[in-house]
């Protein structure tokens, strides 16, 4: 019998009691920043927890400060005591998740995304396919530029978040081994994501050759899957475990020296696995291990040598730095150290460059007015660096941060850390 289903996914109050209620998290967290309620910070939702775990019952108004929450863990980082934030916040959702009765509508959407459509290449396959059609036709032109999205409201705010659909999708390189340029020193697995494949094929490209340069074998597992990030994020964490256990059994065995990821949210869950089964008797160990070898692609070619066979970039650019890789993973110095090892590229920091940009998975889209007022304080910031390109280490926040140009910016292009490496190794005569 496996145990972790057995419900562990409760705030514990070992984790509750590590909180001294000092307030230094408050300026960190960007809905206290935006909001400046006590209780739509993280000393008051923990307060809030503690309530809960006392015997008070789980409200309506818990369940709103509960959501309101971007997750985004900056609160870590500030926290003088430890707190780990991020296993909370997520263990507080699964508990609602678990005591809530959703209407039929809200139970079925919920379902299909998370059951049906982010574990599947063939739905997403096809979602995809319906996404370009939009796109390529001319009807999200026309939707943007009439003022048609003005009028739709909620729903016209949510279509500016739309991810583009990149046509070849990467699904077809699942299962491919990519030989390393020159002498073999590695021998790595790509975790290609779920709606990665379809709206960053072109990343998931540039990633695999940046990794060939710098002498990786690198394997796309043909049996991996959606990391269960949105999963647990939502609380839906006994869905997480089943993808975790597919994904661990995909690549934990296959003699790798790193599984990497360019996904910085994916990469935090990834590396918490074996949080996620610590109670698993069958897969708490083989958590381990997969942690273990489980990198950020700028955290590992920030730990090896790097090849500086690079082009010249005659660019600046600024880099906002992903929550979950900041503060999920504490990985700071390797994007920014890439950046700098380009010739030409005049690196300029960003102020406030790691308060949260508003994206959080589908945060944006549950809460898109407060994520965009988030957002246009980032673009702020973003406009001071006076940055040709914005580069960020998470497809969510380069979907956010495309938004905010196109709303708040001047024409910046946005890019992932490895897409700029992999322009600077193309362009290199």
């Amino acid at each position: 019998m496996v145990t972790s289903e057995i419900n562990f996914d409760k705030p514990q109050q070992v984790d509750l009691d590590r909180c001294v209620h000092c307030g230094l998290c408050l300026n960190a967290c960007p809905t206290y920043r935006e909001l400046g309620v006590e209780m739509d910070s993280p000393r008051g939702r923990i307060y809030q927890m503690v309530q809960v775990a006392n015997g008070a019952p789980i409200t309506e108004s818990y369940k709103e400060h509960i959501d309101l929450c971007l997750a985004c863990r900056g609160c870590e980082s500030a926290c003088p005591s430890g707190v780990q934030y991020g296993r909370l916040i997520e263990a507080a959702r699964s508990e609602i998740e678990t005591t809530t009765e959703r209407g039929w509508l809200a139970r079925t959407v919920r379902n299909f995304v998370f059951k049906k459509l982010l574990p599947s290449p063939a739905l997403l396959t096809a979602a995809g396919a319906s996404l370009w059609m939009y796109q390529v036709s001319g009807l999200q032109r026309l939707v943007r530029a009439s003022g048609i999205a003005a009028l739709l409201g909620p729903l016209g705010a949510r279509e500016a978040l739309a991810p583009a659909a990149e046509i070849p999708f990467f699904f077809r390189e699942i299962g491919k081994t990519f030989p390393a340029e020159g002498k073999r020193k590695y021998r790595v697995a790509f975790m290609a994501g779920c709606i990665a494949n379809i709206s960053f094929a072109r990343l998931n490209e540039a990633t695999v050759r940046v990794l060939q340069k710098n002498g990786c074998e690198v394997v796309i597992p043909v049996n991996q899957t959606c990391c269960g990030a949105l999963h647990v994020h939502a609380g839906i964490r006994d869905e997480a475990r089943k993808l975790a256990r597919r994904n661990i059994d995909a690549v934990v065995d296959g003699g790798f020296d790193a599984i990497i990821t360019n996904a910085a949210g994916c990469g935090s869950t990834l590396k918490e696995y074996d949080e996620l089964l610590e109670h698993d008797p069958v897969y708490a160990e083989r958590a381990r291990t997969f942690k273990s070898l489980m990198k950020d692609v700028t955290e590992f070619l920030g730990s090896i040598e790097l090849n500086r066979e690079l082009g010249t970039i005659d660019a600046t650019v600024t880099y906002q730095d992903s929550c979950h890789l900041a503060h999920g993973q504490k990985i700071r110095k390797a994007p920014r150290e890439l950046l700098k090892a380009v010739p030409g590229l005049k690196f300029r920091e960003m102020p406030l460059s790691d308060i949260c940009c508003g994206s959080a998975g589908i945060y944006n889209v549950l809460h898109t007015a407060l994520s965009m007022d988030i957002l246009e304080k980032k673009m702020g910031n973003v406009n001071l660096t006076k940055a040709e390109i914005i580069t960020t280490s998470n497809p969510g926040c380069m979907i956010q941060l495309q938004a905010g140009v196109r709303k708040w910016g001047h024409g910046e292009r946005v890019a992932h850390v490895v897409e700029i490496l992999d322009e600077a190794y193309r362009s290199k005569i």
